[in-house]
């Protein structure tokens, strides 16, 4: 954005730092379902509390700590905007990966991809058997809390599983670009699973929105 600075000889446009202020907050989502849709996979009140309360905080935050950040940069502050960056990261991480979890998932679901991912798929791990395993077996394993992604490696041209901690963002953190993501949070799952994270991760792949998958796939292949 511009501002426009007024002056005896008229307006002139001035590229900001400080304008800033007309930086658009970071909004929730609307879920493109019903948070009863997924069930009996994932219930009603996980969803309600997954996205309502837990992503809503992630938003709010993220949208504060970037005021903040706004205002170090203004001062030329740059030990605050170094302070402020693991909540940077925690908060925009949290923000970006349920949106597009969000997205990954679908009443719809389940199944198998088709197409170009599915060929992509059986060429990187040997079979979609072989994919999901691998997945699980990842995601299962992620100490505490974090998230299981499939990934696609631009460079190589190939997909790729990986494990990030916390609310680390998959591509801001290891390059790779987010295709499908599992949230292993216990806040995820703990309402309907308790602490066996197995039986949701068996769950989980009944809802996956594998046109959304896809999509992605085409559109980071262009």
């Amino acid at each position: 954005s511009f501002c426009f600075f007024f002056s005896r000889s008229g307006a002139k446009l001035i590229a900001p730092l400080g304008c800033l202020v007309s930086r658009q907050k970071h909004t929730l989502p609307d879920l493109p379902y019903d948070y009863g849709a997924l069930e009996p996979h994932i219930n009603a009140e996980i969803m309600q509390l997954h996205h309502s309360k837990h992503h809503a905080t992630y938003v709010n935050n993220l949208n504060v700590t970037e005021e903040k950040y706004k205002e170090a940069l203004a001062k030329g502050d740059v030990t605050t905007q170094v302070s402020l960056q693991p909540a940077l990261k925690f908060n925009g991480g949290g923000h970006i990966n349920h949106t597009i979890f969000w997205t990954n998932l679908s009443p719809n679901g389940g199944g198998e991809p088709e197409g170009e991912l599915m060929e992509a798929i059986k060429r990187d791990f040997g079979s979609f058997a072989n994919f999901k395993e691998k997945l699980t077996a990842v995601s299962v394993g992620v100490q505490g809390s974090g998230w299981g992604w499939l990934g696609y490696n631009k460079e190589q041209g190939r997909l790729q599983i990986a494990a990030c901690a916390n609310q680390d963002p998959l591509q801001g953190t290891t390059g790779l670009i987010p295709l499908l993501g599992i949230d292993v949070w216990e806040h995820a799952y703990y309402l309907q699973y308790k602490n066996v994270r197995p039986d949701y991760l068996k769950a989980i792949w009944n809802v996956i929105n594998w046109e959304n998958v896809s999509s992605r796939y085409a559109t980071c292949k262009k």
